[in-house]
């Protein structure tokens, strides 16, 4: 079975989606009709900006789910997927790519979502750390037992876990994870504490845009974030992506359950390789493969 998964925050580089752009005129014509919906000509930042320019929310997350599902809708009859998943904002992608959203109320929700994020990241100082090597009980232990706000934020593969917080909780978590022989416990160069406590006022803002969002029902099961299960009634994906900003993104659950239920071959649709390489430290026996897109679409 073929499962197509879509990337979040960090896989974009300059220069993104400027092929698609200059090989399909369906991608042309949806890359125009982003830079209208967003009101700026973030094609100009994707295809000559610098990796400075790209890094700002506003701009990253927009950039990330413009590629991704506009080469998702190059493949064409070639985008046949038996189940999607999408790493945190991914999971947009992969709506939309699964048609549960349609792109214009997608791109409006990834960049009302990215400005939420923003906000909230400015109202106090927090940050992510990468912690490598540690069994994921121990780490939610320490996260646990550190004072302050620090949680469990990106189960990424095993032996790879994201915790997100406070930053002086941060900082005492990775010390005592260093303690108990974390390989390393790095803290990230990133805006703020995703998937955390600490996004609830942007939960609470996007939570009214997604409810005033039509959703349908998606031509395959989605693996979300928050429960790593199949979904495909349209409330329920609404409700698990509201409770995406401040849960954790369960990926290795989520890869583990997509191959319990019989996805041998992963594609990852969009920009960079990082789910790949996941996928296989999930379980080295499933194939992957990066999406190409057809230049006649």
């Amino acid at each position: 079975m073929n499962a197509y998964v879509f990337p979040g925050q960090g896989a974009q580089f300059s220069g993104m989606g400027l092929d698609l752009y200059e090989n399909s005129p369906l991608a042309q014509e949806l890359f125009e009709k982003a830079n209208d919906i967003l009101g700026f000509s973030i094609t100009d930042i994707m295809f000559e900006g610098s990796a400075e320019d790209l890094k700002q929310t506003k701009v990253t997350q927009p950039a990330i789910f413009l590629h991704s599902v506009i080469l998702a809708k190059t493949l064409g009859d070639n985008f046949k997927p038996d189940m999607v998943a999408g790493h945190s904002l991914g999971e947009f992608s992969a709506l939309v790519a699964a048609g549960a959203l349609t792109f214009e109320d997608g791109l409006k929700l990834v960049s009302q979502r990215a400005q939420a994020m923003q906000k909230a990241c400015e109202l106090q100082p927090s940050t992510m750390a990468a912690v490598l090597g540690l069994d994921d009980d121990v780490v939610e232990k320490v996260c646990e037992n550190t004072e302050g706000v620090v949680v469990a934020a990106n189960y990424n593969c095993p032996g790879q876990l994201v915790i997100s917080g406070e930053v002086d909780a941060i900082n005492k978590a990775c010390e005592t994870l260093k303690e108990e022989g974390a390989r390393r416990a790095l803290v990230l160069p990133v805006g703020g504490a995703f998937h955390s406590p600490m996004m609830e006022p942007a939960r609470e803002e996007l939570a009214a845009a997604i409810e005033n969002t039509t959703f349908s029902k998606p031509n395959c099961p989605i693996y979300q974030n928050v429960t790593a299960s199949a979904v495909s009634d349209e409330n329920e994906i609404k409700a698990n992506l509201i409770s995406q900003l401040t849960a954790p993104v369960r990926w290795t659950q989520s890869v583990q359950q997509m191959i319990a239920d019989g996805a041998t071959h992963f594609t990852e649709v969009g920009p960079g390789k990082v789910l790949q390489g996941l996928v296989k430290k999930i379980n080295r026996e499933a194939e992957t493969a990066s999406a190409t897109f057809e230049t006649n679409a």
